[in-house]
């Protein structure tokens, strides 16, 4: 058994990991520093509804790749946005 690197799966995994990573040095930071003060709350609503609705589309389409990495993503910008709302509230 061979197995065969397709150039496009490599570049939807590169991507992939671009996306997922992204978000783990701002999760850290607030946690961290205990501060979401510098964070959009409405770009991260907006990214959480955007990483659903890329899910549910790979869903749709059988895409188990396309749902799992952006199930990743959709949990690292979730939990962002969770932070950043009950840092507000803590601070408010």
């Amino acid at each position: 058994m061979t197995t065969h690197l397709d150039p496009v799966a490599l570049i939807g995994l590169g991507a992939a990991l671009c996306s997922m990573s992204s978000f783990v040095p701002q999760l850290i930071k607030i946690w961290r520093e205990g501060d979401a003060s510098a964070v959009s709350l409405r770009m991260f609503a907006l990214t959480v509804a955007g990483f659903t609705l890329w899910a549910v589309y790979g869903v749709l389409r059988g895409g188990w790749p396309l749902v799992l990495s952006n199930l990743v993503c959709l949990g690292l910008s979730a939990a962002i946005l969770i932070s950043k709302t009950i840092l507000e509230r803590r601070s408010a």
